[in-house]
């Protein structure tokens, strides 16, 4: 795999009534973890406060590291590599979708692995975040 061409993202990893959050943009069939990707000069923690508020027009509180998890991207061309860096956190408000977002749905895990369109980075989240026994 290319290093030039990693894409490098942060992730939320929110969880309500044992089941974890993920969001699908406008013309995307697949959700992914809340988030997006780190500009240059920005931490993933700094990315991660500014992309919730982007995409769920929300702050984070009480942020945690939750890991560094690393797959192909979905959606990009064989050979693409992702670096999900993953925290756990809590939302001070309720989340709202945001214009780039079409819809917001809370998943099990199973739930998650049984929709036709997956991506590998948010199942790495979701089979931690069971292991850890957060999520159904």
């Amino acid at each position: 795999m290319s290093v030039s061409r990693l894409i490098r993202t942060a992730g939320l990893a929110y969880v309500r009534d044992r089941r974890m959050i993920q969001t699908r943009s406008v013309g995307k069939s697949a959700f992914y973890m809340a988030g997006g990707k780190i500009d240059p000069g920005e931490t993933a923690e700094q990315a991660l406060h500014r992309e919730i508020r982007e995409e769920l027009d929300a702050a984070v509180a009480n942020v945690r590291l939750l890991g560094v998890f690393e797959c192909q991207a979905w959606g990009h061309p064989p050979g693409t590599p992702l670096e999900i860096t993953c925290f756990i956190a809590d939302l001070a408000n309720e989340p709202t979708p945001t214009s780039e977002i079409a819809e917001i749905r809370y998943f099990t895990r199973d739930e998650y692995a049984a929709m036709p369109d997956v991506a590998p980075g948010s199942l790495m989240v979701f089979d931690r975040m069971q292991a850890l026994d957060l999520i159904d």
